[in-house]
């Protein structure tokens, strides 16, 4: 990982100054790193431990894109913070954020190509794609609060899974092209992305402190699995109240409250929890076909992060 930040680090530079101080900002308020680690992790267990140049681009791609998708949430969603630090628009406003956003995308493209790793380009730019439909699938059914499950499933596995999808066939890519683990390994991914924003929809309802506050998907209108399933549970006249809530009485606290109780009453989190559960088994069962290893172990570890994390 400290070779990977490094490499990481030279595939941002730039010759503007301004650039390379907005950058090095970036690098240094890093998260979890849990893309790179997919990647390489994923490369290591079908390459008897080692990881090659390719790898290393692979992971520092998806980095790249991964940023400057955060960089342009962040002003999409008129956010000041990011991990508890100021984000890019905050420090700098919207129209440096955006143009930095657009020069890592590039980066990243420029990156693969450069190497002629038009396979590995292909993972990622599939992955933007449909991390964009998935936002604007959201966007789209989120107005009317009656999704169904299914319409659910979609949005979050193009929103969310997608990207962690791409790490874990990335890595195989980079070792095994072509070959059938790139496809396995990309399913892997998804179902470890599923999971984990299934996790992220139970932080919504929970007690303790964690990164964001609880109730903020529902001050957002933001349609989570444990509230889909009691809206398509409940009768008529709950269900009635419930969207009225939402639509109406998203900034009463009180309201809010209501909300949350109401669904932890109506069995949406013991649900929701059955579910991601179901897609963590489901991505350990492939693992299971792959001899013992170290790097096996870790996957199965990050496997249990993905459900067992606290923030």
């Amino acid at each position: 990982m400290e070779l990977f930040e490094k490499k990481f680090y030279e595939s941002m530079s730039s010759k503007v100054a301004l650039l390379n101080r907005i950058t090095y900002y970036i690098v240094n308020r890093k998260g979890k790193q849990m893309r790179p680690m997919f990647v390489f992790l994923a490369a290591k267990l079908l390459n008897n431990g080692e990881v090659n140049e390719r790898t290393y681009r692979g992971a520092s791609v998806i980095e790249l894109i991964h940023t400057a998708t955060l960089v342009h949430d962040d002003v999409v969603d008129d956010s000041n913070k990011r991990r508890g630090f100021f984000s890019v628009n905050a420090l700098w406003k919207n129209k440096i954020a955006v143009l930095v956003g657009d020069y890592l995308l590039s980066k990243g493209l420029l990156l693969s190509i450069d190497n002629e790793d038009f396979d590995l380009l292909k993972i990622i730019s599939v992955a933007v794609r449909e991390m964009s439909e998935g936002e604007l699938l959201q966007i789209e059914k989120a107005r009317r609060l009656d999704i169904t499950e299914d319409v659910y499933y979609d949005i979050i596995r193009q929103k969310t899974a997608t990207l962690i999808a791409a790490c874990c066939s990335l890595g195989a890519c980079s070792v095994k092209p072509g070959s059938t683990d790139v496809e396995t390994f990309r399913k892997f991914g998804e179902l470890i992305g599923m999971a984990f924003q299934i996790k992220d929809d139970l932080f919504d309802y929970g007690e303790e402190q964690i990164g964001k506050p609880t109730g903020i998907d529902i001050k957002e209108q933001k349609m989570t699995l444990p509230l889909i399933h009691v809206l398509n549970n409940c009768t008529k006249s709950e269900k009635k109240w419930l969207i009225n809530s939402i639509k109406n009485h998203n900034k009463d606290k009180k309201r809010v409250k209501e909300v949350i109780g109401f669904v932890k009453e109506n069995g949406g989190l013991e649900y929701a929890v059955k579910k991601m559960l179901a897609y963590k088994q489901e991505a350990l069962n492939l693992l299971a076909a792959y001899p013992d290893s170290d790097y096996k172990n870790s996957l199965e570890l990050m496997v249990n992060y993905v459900v067992d994390r606290k923030k």
